[in-house]
């Protein structure tokens, strides 16, 4: 009876060293978990120290784009209003040299009355599209090639029986040019294509309407470059208007003048 406390107190005795290991090992596991949780609270304010860094080099692109941005938009506006396109050479000869010599010869109060080139038709009168319609087309052909811009087919307005000719029919093909393409035509037509007529002296210098618009006849279109002589059909004539806003044919004549024109001379003209 009396041994039974003894094993009581080794029971007790026996049974605290395995609860101080229990709280030993529980002491031990908050260690490894708080050796286990340092790395990671350190990787995750190294990753908030290196965001901050990150988001400042991934927004700086941005606001030099942003800084950039408007100089594109000027330069496309630049484009789009005009500013930066080449004029062709003849407008700028005659906004610098031919528009002050008009104003300052025949004495214009106001700089826009001085006249000014408006606009070019290129027309070919098509008898012969009543009963062959390939020349059509082969006329159409060669005046888009000289001009560079799609032609129009030209209807008869009213039936004509005399020469067998009905109301809508096609009898001809023409060009209206304007603008830069307007002032290129010119400058190849004085510059090349009426130097290549055969036997050239000059053109008319009374061949205006009396309000300073100007029509010239050409004989064949082989004389313009564009025209390759061995793919042409036959040869065709045409007419070349020039179309100004001078008020009187001394005015829209001296204007062709200054503009390169061969106008045959005073002394050869006299002479004939």
């Amino acid at each position: 009876m009396a041994n039974a406390p003894e094993k009581g107190a080794d029971d007790t005795a026996e049974k605290k060293p395995a609860r101080k290991r229990a709280g030993s090992s529980q002491a031990k596991q908050p260690a490894k978990a708080a050796t286990k949780a340092a790395p990671k609270k350190a990787a995750v304010k190294a990753a908030d120290k290196t965001a901050p860094a990150k988001a400042a080099t991934k927004a700086a692109p941005k606001k030099a784009a942003d800084k950039t941005a408007p100089a594109k938009t000027a330069a496309r506006k630049q484009s789009g209003n005009g500013l930066s396109r080449e004029l062709p050479r003849l407008l700028e000869s005659y906004r610098s040299e031919i528009h002050p010599v008009l104003v300052r010869e025949f004495g214009y109060t106001n700089p826009m009355q001085a006249p000014r080139l408006m606009k070019i038709v290129l027309n070919i009168g098509m008898g012969e599209a009543l009963t062959s319609s390939s020349a059509l087309a082969a006329a159409m052909s060669d005046i888009g090639i000289i001009t560079g811009q799609k032609p129009r087919e030209n209807k008869a307005k009213k039936s004509i029986a005399n020469y067998k000719l009905r109301e809508g029919q096609v009898i001809g093909t023409s060009v209206t040019m304007r603008g830069d393409r307007m002032w290129h035509f010119y400058d190849r037509l004085v510059n090349i294509a009426l130097p290549r007529v055969r036997d050239f002296r000059g053109i008319p210098r009374d061949a205006f309407d009396g309000r300073g618009n100007y029509t010239l006849g050409m004989r064949d279109q082989a004389v313009f470059a564009e025209i390759d002589y061995n793919d042409i059909d036959r040869l065709r004539g045409m007419q070349v208007i020039l179309v100004t806003s001078a008020r009187t044919d001394e005015e829209g004549r001296r204007l062709l003048e200054l503009l390169g024109m061969p106008f045959v001379r005073l002394e050869t003209a006299a002479a004939s």
